[in-house]
């Protein structure tokens, strides 16, 4: 970790309150993204992300309080980017059953983040690294734009009883079996036949 241009102790991210500031935030995911997928989470320092991004080091701090909590920032903003690729309209206008487009979007979803691997693995880390921390910030896939797909995807099977838990068990499967696939202790055709199994199991009954 780089601390040496930043502060001591992790702050509360900051929100943008207009485009400009949304625009800056926006190149420093990109610049975070790029440099990871090129030299991996353990070389990228805050200040060369700062440079690429043309930001103040204090601004990047500003947004993302430490380095763990700004990857898990590039993991969200990828899912958010991959989504909106994918919105084909209502659910209902689909062939896909939500059962098979629930699986199809969490097998594509891996296979876009494993086209990195070194970014993969920064993200992932950077996941260990914030929830092990006693100051972590937070960021919550579950609540995010992952999870809001899943539940829009789920529909009538999403009631008020177990909706957010199937939910919440999709996520937290999705993410254990994209790990085991990143480490290679699983193949990609094998994490992608437990997904879709994972899928039929929680979102079919």
């Amino acid at each position: 970790m780089d601390d040496r241009a930043g502060p001591v102790r992790p702050r509360r991210p900051a929100a943008p309150t207009s485009s400009r500031q949304s625009d800056r935030r926006i190149r420093i995911l990109r610049a975070a993204s790029d440099l990871g997928t090129r030299e991996g989470l353990a070389a990228v320092q805050m200040h060369d992300v700062a440079k690429e991004a043309g930001v103040a080091i204090a601004t990047l701090y500003r947004y993302f309080p430490s380095k763990p909590y700004l990857f898990l920032s590039v993991l969200e903003w990828h899912i958010e980017q991959f989504l909106g690729g994918r919105d084909g309209g209502p659910v209902s206008d689909r062939a896909a059953d939500p059962v098979t487009e629930v699986a199809d979007t969490l097998v594509a979803l891996s296979g876009k983040l494993l086209d990195s691997r070194l970014l993969a693995s920064a993200v992932a880390l950077s996941s260990f690294t914030e929830y092990a921390s006693a100051a972590r910030s937070r960021i919550d896939i579950v609540e995010g734009a992952l999870g809001q797909r899943l539940l829009r995807l789920l529909g009538d099977r999403a009631d008020a009883r177990t909706g957010r838990s199937r939910v919440r068990l999709l996520v937290y499967d999705w993410w254990g079996v994209f790990v085991a696939m990143l480490t290679r202790e699983i193949s990609t055709a094998q994490g992608e036949a437990d997904l879709r199994l994972a899928a039929r199991l929680i979102a079919g009954s």
